[in-house]
């Protein structure tokens, strides 16, 4: 539980806390109960505590796997099963039902005793301050844990009604009947709106030190907080917990799904509200220059105390690791080459001119592919030729014997550890951490793993904002249309520039800003692009029912005549059919697990199932 650091402030001890089951049954001799559990305040806390360890954030990339972006090599792992027809309401490795269930009943619980507790029973204005924020965080984590039970089993039934997931904001006990409903979809959104909406009115929008007493709310001041106690709350200390912004922001995430096209028509959200709400949480924030390349920023991961303006939310500051990079790195970096990006993305990435590959205006050249590309397409993929680590990475067939001879990196290695499509992953990786190519021995750097980013916030926006007003309009007040915020996103990412890095323009999005339909299939490429590996591609082809079942695609790469160099024009591309997806329409949305309907006779399950 290291992610809460000093948060762990309001301990005085570690705490104990019985089971669910013995939550619910008589107390044994010595099992403290919680009408016990009042008097001493890092037993209550330990409930919250409980609430966060259930987050449900991946940290590395997993799901990407299982989308038309990227396969992975390992054998038997459960998403490369899963998208190759194992998924099942009895076998889903994506089910978030127990353990944000789990969740929920924790917070429930806490909130039903948090008034009850002396959290600082000297001073009446700490009191109210440790109510309000520890109440806020609480409704925070319910409203996380909606959102991903929502995205997860939110579908239709047999008759066609938009269901969600039980809705249960009381905590259950023994007497608790469980044989409940499944709520609508749209009930569970406006409780999760709800919930935000309180945090937001209970937290302050991020946890910083005041200087200046006046800037204390005024509801506290009249209690008689003073500076010490403000920022003893709602200073440094609590950093990286559930705040104000946080809460906004899951808000807007979950009108961004509400909104969808999967959803839209019965979710009660339209997508001019969508809009406004993601608006909200961007109001007062800067566009980040280096936003899209943050894990490249060794100066700024070097320290828990450093901040990141591109990341609104992340996971705990690993001050060692090097495990992502061990998973990633080609087999010539000691690694075990886990994810291999698609033909299929790569050809996402546009020109550096701006122009899709597939347009005539874009000087694609298909004989030198990677040439003139949007640099973004450096930064996430090592590709046949990318130079990384001081190594030339060679994945064509020609590589065992010419210049990459014994690195094994091509996609004709037998071994495990090669890549399957042509391509190794190369964002979220630290150059300098990982296996050393010249010893061998691990070299550990530290690392962030962020759960919320405000690029996918401006994307979220984008979206909804062109879905409602068209590309141009700033119908919520925000100083930024949909072309406005894909303009700074793609600039950032030097589209539109020249070799000196010079901005020349982008007449391929100038084209798009007159054309809704066009503008949105841009958008959604956009957000291919900028969110890459970070498990985000699985959920929104689900929520736009875009093709779930297109085969994932790589490239061989030969040499034309073996006794010449690897030019390019002596280099032979021919795209191969990687891995078919196994997917049916009834599975834009996720099962209710069996074993819950077996159990319970009033949840229904989700069409197709």
């Amino acid at each position: 539980m290291k992610w809460l650091g000093a948060a762990f402030y309001i301990l005085h001890s570690s705490f104990f806390i019985c089971s669910c089951d013995d939550m619910f049954e008589p107390a044994e001799e010595n099992t403290k109960q919680l009408d016990a559990m009042v008097q001493e305040s890092n037993y209550v806390y330990g409930l919250l505590i409980y609430g966060y360890n259930r987050l449900p954030y991946m940290t590395t990339t997993q799901t990407d796997i299982a989308t038309d972006d990227a396969v992975t090599n390992e054998n038997g792992n459960v998403y490369r099963d899963m998208a190759t027809g194992t998924w099942s309401s009895e076998n889903n490795p994506l089910s978030q039902w127990n353990s944000c269930k789990d969740g929920i009943q924790y917070v429930n619980l806490f909130l039903k005793y948090v008034n009850q507790v002396d959290w600082a029973p000297s001073a009446a204005s700490k009191q109210q301050m440790f109510i309000d924020r520890l109440t806020g965080e609480a409704l925070g984590l319910r409203a996380i844990f909606y959102y991903h039970l929502l995205q997860a089993h939110g579908g239709y039934d047999e008759d066609g009604n938009l269901l969600g997931v039980p809705l249960l904001t009381e905590p259950e006990d023994g007497s608790s009947d469980y044989n409940q409903p499944r709520a609508s979809f749209a009930d569970c959104v406006r409780q999760i709106f709800a919930d935000c909406d309180k945090a937001v009115e209970l937290l302050p929008a991020q946890y910083v030190e005041i200087d200046d007493a006046e800037n204390i709310p005024q509801k506290y001041r009249d209690l008689g907080a003073q500076l010490t106690g403000y920022n003893l709350v709602f200073g440094n200390m609590a950093k990286n917990l559930v705040s104000g912004k946080v809460a906004a922001a899951v808000k807007a995430q979950t009108a961004l799904l509400a909104a969808s096209p999967a959803f839209r028509s019965k979710s009660g959200v339209t997508s001019e509200e969508a809009a406004k709400i993601c608006a909200d949480v961007l109001k007062d924030v800067e566009f980040d220059p280096e936003g899209d390349i943050w894990y490249k920023n060794t100066e700024k991961l070097s320290s828990s105390k450093n901040v990141m303006p591109e990341i609104l939310w992340r996971a705990d500051w690993e001050s060692a690791g090097s495990s992502q990079e061990s998973a990633n790195f080609p087999p010539s970096l000691y690694g075990q080459g886990r994810v291999n990006p698609s033909q299929n993305l790569v050809n996402a990435f546009p020109m550096r001119n701006g122009y899709p590959i597939t347009d005539s205006r874009s000087q694609y050249d298909p004989q030198d592919p990677y040439k003139d590309r949007d640099p973004r397409l450096d930064d996430d993929v090592i590709y046949n030729g990318t130079v990384f680590k001081s190594v030339v990475i060679v994945t064509g067939t020609y590589a065992t014997t010419t210049e990459n001879k014994g690195h094994d990196d091509n996609i004709n290695n037998p071994s495990t550890s090669s890549t399957r499509t042509g391509y190794y992953m190369k964002k979220l990786l630290r150059s300098d951490a990982g296996a050393s190519a010249a010893s061998g021995s691990t070299s550990n750097q530290p690392h962030i793993y962020p759960r919320i980013r405000y690029t996918e916030l401006y994307l979220a926006y984008a979206e909804t904002a062109n879905d409602a007003w068209g590309p141009k309009a700033d119908g919520a007040g925000l100083g930024l249309s949909a072309y406005d915020v894909i303009k700074k996103i793609r600039e950032r990412g030097g589209i539109g520039t020249d070799e000196n890095g010079d901005y020349v323009g982008d007449p391929y999005l100038e084209e798009c800003a007159g054309d809704q339909a066009k503008m949105s299939e841009l958008i959604r490429n956009e957000r291919r692009i900028e969110l890459c590996f970070e498990n985000k591609r699985f959920w929104d082809l689900r929520r736009w029912e875009l093709p779930i079942n297109e085969s994932v695609m790589g490239v061989q790469i030969d040499k034309i005549d073996e006794q010449k160099d690897a030019e390019p024009s002596n280099l032979k591309y021919t795209f191969i059919n990687v891995e078919d997806r196994v997917f049916d329409s009834y599975q834009y949305f996720g099962p209710i697990p069996n074993s819950e309907l077996i159990s319970w006779s009033n949840l229904l399950q989700n069409k197709g199932w």
